[in-house]
């Protein structure tokens, strides 16, 4: 790197500290113009262009980005998150390949390489990635603690509970690997961590985070044994740990419904593609709605792909607006949404996962929160099918509240913000219903779990496909589930005569009364 061009880096870097991003993009610029060939230039301009809300130049340098070679690790690390932040995943896959073979690629690359493709829905090719760090290190925690979530995901559960163990057998101060423990199988009265757990809580100066997966680890093993006032304890610890380390801002979430429910499009319908590969089957609703469970039964189908959670077509909608924001959506992409071209939006969204697909006549693509991107969805994708998940409202707002998720769903730590979020869902999929009637089904996960067969012949005439009994056989599937179901689905379908919630009734009376519930 010349002096000049390490000036102009430098100066830029200054620039984006002081959140003078258009001045710092200028220096980015001068510093590419007199380094043509320098990814890490381009990775910086697309985080730059990013930051300022220009989804298109973000997503074109990263593009740029990836077609240079480069051998430094920290540029391919920050490579691939790019483009798995843009959904170019073929890109990204082209660009690990180009790092092969494994063997000379470094154990920390090797985990990131991993974590990128999972994030992709690829467990199944993250798994070998991680295989050859635990070759090279077999106690090595970052690679035991990315492998116990990655064989989750692929149900390994038994070498998952392996992997964890080696990690606090060496780590025991690392909070991670007990939230990792409790979830791998149901504890016991005779088998149990509690007294590992409650004394890493005990610890001095945890961080939050570090505090919330304890308190939720915490949970879940209390809960296991019937210890369900203990296990509210750990539960209200948790949320209030977690919810402390995230920013929610209620008033900007209502302006999103409030923006949604005034939604039309000026542009002309979209007209269904001829040519048209495969018939999309969006399934949505709340997280913890039973999502996961109905694209397990339909990926039973011969002729139904199961793709997973995807973020293609908020991508497409991001694309489509040239505005980049955090979460599926925010008010400017609905703002600017009127003006969209639906068709294009469509067209991208097709093209972004026909990799994904071997054929298949149908997919799903099952990210709950596209409930939000249901209208759009309508207008871009005529063909498109639309499942709505819809669950008892106590029973899915406390399986919300404890669950903990990553940095995603911030209003699901405390009771009241939950059921102002769940409300405003409801009335935004009442407005779906009435301004696209017989686009969307609604199915019941009580009846679903009740009797399967007949809730997913139903779907299946919704659909367009022939109902086939082997949609009903849970388990003969293997594929990844990178959810947070990913436990539950694997062996059968689980029918709870007495709610879950019913057990923590007396602590829940603000969520309830506020839900307006019974």
């Amino acid at each position: 790197m010349s002096d000049r061009v390490a000036a102009l880096t430098a100066q830029a870097q200054a620039h984006a500290v002081a959140k003078h991003f258009g001045q710092a993009i200028e220096c980015y610029l001068q510093a590419s113009a007199l380094s043509p060939g320098d990814p890490d230039i381009l990775l910086q301009l697309s985080y730059m262009e990013s930051l300022v809300g220009h989804y298109r130049a973000a997503h074109d340098y990263a593009l740029q980005a990836s077609e240079l070679p480069t051998q430094r690790a920290d540029v391919l690390k920050e490579l691939l998150a790019r483009l798995r932040t843009f959904n170019e995943v073929p890109a990204m896959l082209a660009c690990i390949e180009r790092m092969l073979p494994m063997s000379r690629i470094p154990i920390p690359s090797l985990i990131a390489i991993a974590a990128q493709l999972t994030y992709a829905g690829l467990p199944q090719h993250a798994i070998a990635f991680l295989d050859e760090a635990r070759n090279a290190d077999p106690d090595y925690p970052p690679t035991l603690l990315s492998r116990t979530h990655v064989l989750m995901f692929l149900g390994r559960f038994a070498e998952a509970g392996e992997d964890i163990s080696r990690v606090l057998a060496r780590a025991p101060q690392i909070a991670q690997a007990y939230w990792l423990q409790s979830q791998v199988r149901r504890q016991s009265a005779s088998e149990n961590h509690l007294a590992h757990i409650r004394a890493q809580l005990q610890v001095p100066q945890r961080t939050a985070q570090d505090r919330a997966l304890l308190a939720f680890a915490l949970h879940k093993e209390l809960d296991d044994l019937g210890l369900h006032d203990e296990a509210w304890r750990a539960l209200q610890e948790g949320c209030a740990s977690k919810r402390s380390s995230l920013r929610y801002d209620e008033a900007r979430s209502k302006e999103v419904f409030e923006r949604l429910l005034r939604f039309e499009s000026r542009t002309s319908p979209s007209r269904q593609p001829s040519d048209a590969p495969a018939m999309p089957v969006f399934i949505v609703g709340m997280h913890r709605s039973g999502t996961t469970l109905i694209e397990q039964l339909l990926d039973g189908h011969s002729d139904v792909r199961g793709l997973g959670e995807l973020y293609d077509f908020t991508s497409a909608m991001r694309y489509a607006t040239d505005h980049h924001c955090a979460g599926v959506i925010d008010p400017e992409i609905v703002g600017r949404a009127p003006a969209v071209d639906f068709a294009a939006v469509g067209e991208r969204y097709l093209q972004g996962v026909a990799w994904r697909l071997s054929g298949e006549g149908h997919f799903t693509d099952k990210l709950p929160s596209n409930f939000l991107n249901a209208g759009f969805i309508c207008e871009a994708l005529p063909q498109a099918k639309i499942l709505h998940m819809v669950r008892d409202p106590m029973e899915t707002c406390f399986s919300n509240l404890r669950e903990l998720f990553s940095d995603a769903n911030p209003y699901s730590y405390d009771q009241r913000e939950l059921a102002d979020f769940y409300r405003h869902y409801r009335a935004l999929m009442a407005h779906w219903h009435a301004r696209y009637p017989g686009r969307i089904l609604d199915v019941d996960y009580a009846q679903l779990t009740r009797d399967p067969e007949q809730v997913v012949r139903r779907v299946c005439a919704f659909i367009g496909i022939a109902f086939e009994p082997d949609m009903l056989g849970m388990h003969a599937r293997t594929r990844g589930i990178v959810t947070a179901s990913a436990v539950q689905v694997r062996d059968r379908i689980h029918v709870q005569e007495t709610p879950k919630w019913r057990a923590y009734e007396r602590y829940l009376a603000p969520l309830r009364e506020r839900l307006g519930s019974d």
